[in-house]
C-alpha cells in the first residue's frame, strides 16, 4: 500500500446525517519509536501491547452544511472543550486529501477516556485511533465500500491506521491487537512505515493474556511534550545508532516471542525503556521526565525480581509513570508485591491494572 491509495476518489453526497460510535484502547511500545521524519513518519520501527481496559470512547455525529470550512465542535466528558480543536483542526487539515467529505458536513466529537487524562498512559493514541475509526465508518456509510469481506476489513483497517498516524503517530498500533508492529523492518513482511500492522508470528503461550498495571507516579502534564522530543532527535549525536538499535531489538524480539524466553525479554524490554529516557537525557536541549519515584520503582522491581526469580519487569513511556509487565501466571504474586511495595511511590496511591487486548470495537453505527 502506498498513500495515494487511501485517496477517496468519490462518494454519496446525498446522505445528509448520521452517527457512529468507536471504542480504541492505548498500547505500550516494547520496542520505543523516538524521533519522527516528515508526514509522521517513524525514523526507526517499533512493536507494542495493544491493552485492553485502557481506552477512548468516541461517537461522531456528522450532519451536511453548506458552508467549505472545517466544521466541528468537540466534547470531553460531556462539556465542550475548546483546548481539544487546534489538535483536531490539524488532524483534519491533514488527512482532507484522503477524506474530502470532511467539509460537507459538521461533526459533533463526543469524547471520554476510561483512564485519568494526562495521567501518563498515550491518550493522544487512543483518543487519535477512535475519531480515525469513527471517519472510516463514515466513509463507509457514504458508499465507498459496503463489502464486509477479509479483504475489504484489511483496506479498512490500514487506512484507519494510517489515518491515526496522522493525528498522534502511536495511535497507528491502537487500531489491532494484541501485537502491533509499526515501521518498515526487513524481519516482518508487510510491515509499513505508513501504518501499524498486526503482529502475524507465533506467540508462546508465556506472552497469551499478558499483564500490565500501569502506576501512576505523576498525573500532572509533562515538562516537555513528545512532539518536541521527537524533534531533537534531529542532530542528536546518538540517533543513528539508536534506530540501528531498534531495528535490531524488534527482529530479536520476534524470536523472543516464538520461544517464550521471558528472561530475553525482560532485558530487552527494560533496555528500550532506558533507552528511550537516555535519548532524552542526551539531547540538546536535555531534559527527564522521570521522577525520584519512578527510579525507586524500577529498583524495587529489580530487587523483588531477585528475590523471586519473577520474570516481572517495567517498562516507560515518554513520561514519569511505569508500566509493569508480568505473565498471567503471576498475577497474584506481582499484584500483591504492587500493593505492599509499589503503590507507595504513586500519587495518591493510585495504579490502574490492565492486560493485552484485541484492539478497537465499533460499538454504534
Amino acid at each position: 500500500m502506498t498513500a495515494q491509495d487511501f485517496i477517496l476518489k468519490t462518494y454519496n453526497s446525498n446522505i445528509q446525517n448520521g452517527t457512529v460510535k468507536w471504542t480504541s484502547p492505548s498500547n505500550i511500545a516494547l520496542v520505543k519509536y523516538w524521533g519522527k521524519k516528515e508526514h509522521q513518519i517513524p525514523e526507526n520501527p517499533s512493536i507494542s501491547f495493544t491493552l485492553s481496559n485502557c481506552k477512548t470512547i468516541t461517537e461522531v455525529t456528522y450532519t451536511k452544511k453548506e458552508s467549505k470550512d472545517f466544521s466541528f465542535d468537540v466534547y470531553f466528558e460531556g462539556e465542550k472543550n475548546a483546548a481539544f480543536k487546534p489538535k483536531i483542526q490539524t488532524f483534519f487539515e491533514r488527512i482532507e486529501a484522503y477524506m474530502p467529505f470532511l467539509k460537507a458536513y459538521h461533526f459533533k466529537i463526543e469524547t471520554s477516556n476510561t483512564f485519568p487524562h494526562s495521567s501518563g498512559i498515550a491518550s493522544s493514541a487512543s483518543g487519535m485511533s477512535a475519531i480515525a475509526l469513527c471517519l472510516m465508518s463514515i466513509e463507509k456509510e457514504l458508499g465507498v465500500s459496503q463489502s464486509d469481506s477479509e479483504e475489504s476489513q484489511d483496506y479498512f483497517n490500514q487506512k484507519a491506521s494510517f489515518l491515526a498516524r496522522l493525528g498522534s503517530g502511536s495511535a497507528c498500533r491502537s487500531i489491532e491487537g494484541e501485537l502491533v508492529i509499526w515501521g518498515k523492518n526487513e524481519s516482518f513482511k508487510g510491515s509499513s512505515d505508513l501504518y501499524g500492522v498486526k503482529f502475524q508470528g507465533e506467540v508462546h503461550k508465556n506472552f497469551k493474556n499478558y499483564q500490565d498495571t500501569i502506576l501512576l507516579v505523576d498525573k500532572g502534564e509533562k515538562q516537555v511534550s513528545s512532539t518536541v522530543g521527537h524533534k531533537l532527535m534531529f542532530g542528536h549525536p546518538f540517533a543513528k545508532e539508536r534506530f540501528t538499535q531498534a531495528h535490531d531489538n524488534l527482529a530479536k524480539l520476534k524470536d523472543i516471542l516464538a520461544s517464550g524466553d521471558l528472561i530475553a525479554f525482560v532485558k530487552i524490554v527494560e533496555s528500550e525503556a532506558l533507552t528511550l529516557h537516555a535519548m532524552m537525557m542526551t539531547s540538546t536541549p536535555y531534559f527527564i521526565l522521570m521522577k525520584p519515584n519512578t527510579l525507586e520503582i524500577i529498583n524495587k522491581i529489580w530487587t523483588f525480581r531477585e528475590q523471586t526469580n519473577s520474570k516481572v519487569c517495567f517498562t516507560l513511556d515518554a513520561g514519569a509513570n511505569v508500566h509493569v509487565l508480568y505473565p498471567d501466571c503471576e498475577k497474584e504474586m506481582v499484584l500483591e508485591f504492587i500493593i505492599n511495595e509499589l503503590a507507595q511511590f504513586c500519587q495518591n496511591g493510585h495504579y490502574i491494572c490492565d492486560q493485552i487486548g484485541s484492539g478497537a470495537q465499533l460499538i454504534k453505527n
